[in-house]
């Protein structure tokens, strides 16, 4: 077998020179590898947080959900498989919690969607100064700490002598009485999420380019027009995650109030989803319904989060 020299070179020459390639390979390969590892690198303290704050907590309340255990921890934990999803099944306090979440966010809706479009709308008839002022005035209730607007809540609506029976001429315990203490619940906590959403609108109006508005006017558009087919229209996708936030956010939000106000009462006129599994928990000691209580709570409002979402992409991408 013969073996041809590569031109102009001597066999010392290509021994010298492949140590160099095989290096030179050698870098291009680590290279590729830092690319790979690095954005992993920058993301490696956000993903340790989710898995010892999130994911963990979620496969053990999965776990948990399969025993029966009253807290204790000299009271052993009894295997009981899907015994806790069926009892839940068959408790009329789960539907109705249930059905009270819906009524909840259904009735949150004007506070975080309906009411922050016209409010984010009506800025642009005010001047910058007092634009300012207006949404401090609109932000500041959602700094307030749930406790504390609680308490400020029950004296306003304290029965005979609070505000609002006096403004309003009546003598109703607002707060224990089961036909308003649900609306109480849903009116303080809008009041609370009002700023918030109304924040999130001034952000989205902000990005949307003038040029729109001047278009419009040029081919003789009214404001309410431009706003009406202009303005709101590409507001949507913030729409969508406002009603995003609301579904999954308003549930958690009400807990300090109901356990400041109500306690889930009158009759568990206010007891929510959040509420009851805590109930299960903290005044039942039972662990396990609570836990399994909690997992289909995650998967309920997991496949309604995936809905909007997907809703949400489609609009943006027919927008783009």
């Amino acid at each position: 077998m013969f073996v041809i020299d590569s031109p102009g070179t001597t066999p010392a020459e290509d021994a010298a020179s492949a140590p160099e390639a095989v290096v030179v390979h050698r870098r291009a390969r680590f290279r590729r590898v830092g690319r790979w590892v690095v954005p992993y690198l920058y993301l490696a303290p956000a993903l340790i947080l989710l898995v010892v704050w999130i994911y963990r907590p979620l496969v053990q309340a999965m776990q948990l959900s399969t025993y029966s255990w009253n807290l204790l921890p000299t009271s052993p934990m009894k295997p009981v498989g899907t015994g806790n999803y069926e009892r839940l099944a068959e408790l009329p306090a789960f539907w109705d919690s249930i059905g009270r979440t819906g009524v909840l966010i259904l009735g949150l809706l004007p506070f975080t969607v309906v009411l922050p479009l016209l409010l984010a709308a009506a800025t642009k008839r005010v001047g910058p100064r007092a634009r300012t002022i207006y949404q401090a005035l609109v932000f500041v209730p959602f700094l307030v700490a749930p406790v504390a607007a609680a308490a400020v809540w029950r004296w306003l609506l304290h029965p005979g002598s609070g505000f609002v029976d006096r403004i309003l001429g009546s003598d109703r315990n607002w707060v224990y009485d089961a036909s308003t203490a649900h609306l109480v619940i849903i009116v303080i906590t809008g009041w609370q999420l009002l700023g918030f959403a109304v924040l999130v609108v001034w952000a989205a109006m902000a990005g949307i380019s003038g040029d729109y508005d001047e278009a419009a006017r040029v081919d003789g558009a009214s404001a309410g027009q431009i706003r009406r087919w202009i303005t709101f229209p590409l507001l949507s996708p913030t729409v969508l995650f406002l009603v995003l936030t609301t579904v999954l956010l308003s549930p958690t939000l009400t807990f300090p109030l109901i356990d400041s106000m109500t306690q889930g009462g009158p009759a568990q006129s206010t007891t929510n989803i959040y509420y009851l599994l805590w109930d299960f928990a903290f005044h039942s000691f039972d662990a396990g319904l609570s836990a399994a209580a909690g997992v289909l709570l995650f998967a309920g409002f997991g496949v309604v989060a995936g809905i909007l979402v997907w809703i949400s992409e489609k609009v943006a991408f027919h927008d783009d």
